[in-house]
């Protein structure tokens, strides 16, 4: 088959379809992860995306569905949990290790084929199907209205949380629904390149616009551009080369911008503020 042939194949159509919708929510999330210091946040909501999954097969046998519930309800428990950063990553620590356990018991239960609950964890981005496209829309249509509308009080609570407090910026609610957005993106990542490798779009993209600019717009703007040459470029490498899984060459592309802004570019990352027109 030719990269054209491979081209007009729906598979292949859906799964650039997936690739972009997530390539954006994971661009637009992706700085305010950086900002908050939440890296770990991200793994773990993602690996635990897996017990969700485990489960959903389990009572449901809808994977998808088990890991948005998994990831959203890990999300209220690192909220509930960890105020601080310094208690928010032991007790994701915590949550992580009593979870994968669980979803590893649950999975023994499941009599059918394992391969959704591993698709989840490795990803399957040529099986997507057109309901899967449809919730992946609805999933980053929300996050992106739920994005504009605190995008302020999450601007100030994640460059300055005292100033934040002291002009009355409720930090515990904006915390708690970052984290569910999050959750909902975590999980919409986890069916393109699995929740193993989710940090890839979730991070890599934005810790390399970092290094390039501190306004914070126009760091969510270069963010999800990187993010987009990273899934769709990393899916047409894969039709280009089949011997290499999408989810290989989407990681290595991530790791590549990464790098390239870390070592080659001049800039070095400055801590984020404000400017003045996002106080005005």
């Amino acid at each position: 088959m030719t990269f054209f042939t491979y081209l007009s194949l729906p598979a292949v159509q859906h799964a650039l379809i997936a690739a972009t919708l997530v390539a954006i929510a994971c661009g637009t999330i992706g700085p305010f992860v950086i900002m908050r210091g939440m890296s770990f946040a991200v793994h773990g909501t993602s690996e635990l995306a897996f017990t969700g999954a485990a489960a959903g097969l389990l009572i449901a046998n809808d994977a998808v569905s088990g890991a948005l519930t998994g990831a959203l309800v890990v999300a209220l428990l690192i909220g509930l949990l960890g105020n601080t950063e310094r208690e928010r990553d032991s007790s994701i620590g915590v949550i992580l290790a009593a979870g994968l356990g669980l979803g590893v018991l649950l999975l023994s239960f499941y009599q059918g084929f394992a391969s959704a609950a591993t698709n989840i964890l490795f990803g399957d981005i040529f099986g997507v199907s057109v309901g899967q496209i449809a919730l992946l829309v609805s999933i980053a249509a929300a996050s992106l209205l739920v994005m504009s509308w605190i995008y302020r009080p999450l601007l100030f609570a994640s460059v300055d949380h005292v100033v934040a407090q002291a002009m009355g910026v409720p930090l515990r609610i904006v915390g708690l629904i970052f984290l569910f957005l999050l959750a909902l993106t975590v999980t919409e990542a986890a069916q393109i390149v699995g929740t193993l490798l989710v940090l890839s779009l979730a991070i890599s993209p934005s810790a390399a616009a970092v290094r390039w600019t501190a306004r914070p717009r126009t760091l969510i703007i270069i963010s999800v551009i990187l993010a987009l040459i990273a899934a769709d470029g990393g899916l047409l490498l894969s039709l280009i080369a089949p011997v290499l899984k999408p989810s290989v060459c989407i990681t290595g592309i991530s790791f590549c911008i990464y790098i390239i802004a870390r070592y080659i570019t001049p800039h070095h990352a400055r801590k984020l503020s404000a400017p003045q027109e996002e106080r005005a």
